[in-house]
């Protein structure tokens, strides 16, 4: 499938085959480098003048956020570097090109009896047909493993069925966003509906050759779409469906299935304040537990002590909008 029109198309194939023999998944960066191949094919540039005024155009073209623009020329700029190390340019045009300020990033926070609530709505709207029970019990276990793990979206649908230790109750999860692998122990609360699962998935399952744990069906895993689906639905139907609002620089995040690792880790964080503990203290476990890269990316965490902190601070950022 061609990927790229733009006269850099083959330059660009080229850095996408050296990030995947690096070890790299088909990085979101080409999204980004899409982006940019198709602006470049609209306006049309002879090679040299690809310069920084031209990066600056298409700054201001780009019709969406400060932090999406700033994402895609972060991508773009990589890719200029990997150019200059082939020799393809004698410098990179972007280097000099600044970011655009973007706004602070508030996430929506469940509550813990929110997190209960949401549950129960997804539980509640499971069909009962053999067609569809283990289909939906799935969807209610990847939802659950979010919200009482803080996984992220992509990491339940990943796993193989070897992936749960029933032993131990452990999951092993393989490759993450920043390519690391971890052990975690689950609450028993959630091993207990895993092995409930397990003994449904066994009995409605026709044979053995589906390797994923959470099924589908006879052959195939869950999908992310499915799952965001029945995420909204539940969302919707408690109360708690909201778009995200843009007050002055700062972004009031909607509810999204990423909202529940949100949750998972201030929730947890203010479990330790409220047991007398020190938050700061308890990151680094955090951190391990939920796959970080780095320390600093638990940190964020930190920015709302709870649900309640987040919906003030949202009313107050709103009633001084209307003020003003």
């Amino acid at each position: 499938m061609k990927r790229f029109d733009s006269f850099l198309a083959p330059q660009l194939e080229e850095f996408i085959a050296y990030r995947e023999q690096l070890g790299y998944a088909k990085p979101t960066s080409l999204s980004h480098l899409r982006t940019f191949d198709r602006y470049l094919k609209e306006k049309k540039p002879v090679e040299e003048k690809v310069s920084p005024a031209f990066f600056l155009e298409l700054q201001a073209d780009l019709k969406t956020e400060k932090r999406s623009i700033n994402r895609v020329l972060s991508s773009v700029r990589v890719f200029f570097q990997f150019l200059v190390r082939q020799g393809y340019y004698p410098e990179n045009p972007l280097q000099d090109v600044p970011s655009l300020p973007e706004n602070s990033i508030i996430p929506f926070v469940f509550s813990p009896a929110e997190t209960d609530q949401l549950l129960a709505a997804i539980c509640k709207k499971m069909r009962q047909s053999r067609g569809y029970y283990l289909k939906d019990l799935s969807g209610y276990l990847a939802i659950m493993l979010l919200a009482r793990c803080g996984l992220r979206i992509s990491e339940p649908l990943r796993l193989q069925l070897h992936h749960y230790r029933p032993q131990e109750k452990t999951i092993y999860i393989q490759k993450t966003k920043f390519k690391k692998d971890r052990l975690i122990p689950v609450p028993k609360s959630v091993a207990t509906v895993l092995e409930n699962y397990l003994s449904a998935r066994s009995a409605l399952l026709s044979d053995n050759r589906n390797p994923y744990l959470l099924a589908s069906n006879d052959r195939k895993g869950l999908n992310d779409n499915r799952i965001r689906a029945v995420f909204h639905q539940a969302v919707k139907s408690i109360g708690l469906d909201q778009p995200r609002r843009i007050i002055g620089r700062t972004n009031f995040s909607s509810p999204t299935p990423h909202s529940l690792r949100h949750s998972f880790a201030v929730n947890t964080l203010r479990n330790v304040k409220e047991r007398g503990g020190c938050p700061q203290n308890a990151l680094p476990i955090l951190s391990i537990y939920m796959g970080h890269s780095e320390y600093k990316h638990t940190v964020k965490y930190l920015k709302v002590l709870d649900a309640k902190q987040r919906q003030g601070l949202a009313s107050f950022a709103g009633l001084h909008q209307e003020q003003t």
